[in-house]
């Protein structure tokens, strides 16, 4: 019996819901360290377009991406529900990423996630998989994809 219960297990994981353009993405939360109102971003030459620059949050220098520019959608339109998420990976400094809005959290059943297979999606390298939420479908960001260089 014990075996039956482990093998019905299924893995479930927070996420933030984010909004770019009109589509939803969701962030792993165990990745995020932080997530701050837009400030004043300090331009860093020659580097490219989609990294915007750099903020100071509490002392430390943190880089800031465009993920609209990383994606290559239209530049960012700042309004009061823009935020800078910061991430923090293994591999990597934290970095700040701009999106449109935060939502929400969501619990997402790990079992239920759909394997990306589409064609003609410039984002699709990004996406680790389809998660239901609802009638909702969630885009799941591979951050490692998005924040390589």
């Amino acid at each position: 019996m014990a075996n039956e219960l482990s093998t019905n297990f299924s893995e479930i994981i927070q996420f933030i819901v984010i909004n770019i353009g009109d589509e939803q993405y969701g962030i792993d939360i165990k990745y995020i360290d932080n997530i701050v109102r837009m400030q004043n971003i300090t331009r860093v030459p020659k580097v490219p377009c989609y990294l915007k620059g750099v903020i100071n949050l509490r002392g430390e220098v943190i880089p800031v991406m465009s993920l609209r520019l990383k994606m290559d959608l239209e530049d960012d339109e700042i309004t009061k529900d823009t935020r800078i998420i910061i991430i923090k990976l293994d591999q990597h400094e934290p970095i700040g990423i701009i999106v449109d809005s935060v939502r929400e959290v969501v619990n997402i059943d790990m079992s239920l996630v759909e394997k990306v297979g589409l064609e003609n999606r410039d984002d699709t390298s990004y996406v680790q998989g389809i998660g239901k939420q609802g009638e909702a479908l969630i885009s799941l960001l591979d951050l490692n994809a998005v924040l390589q260089e």
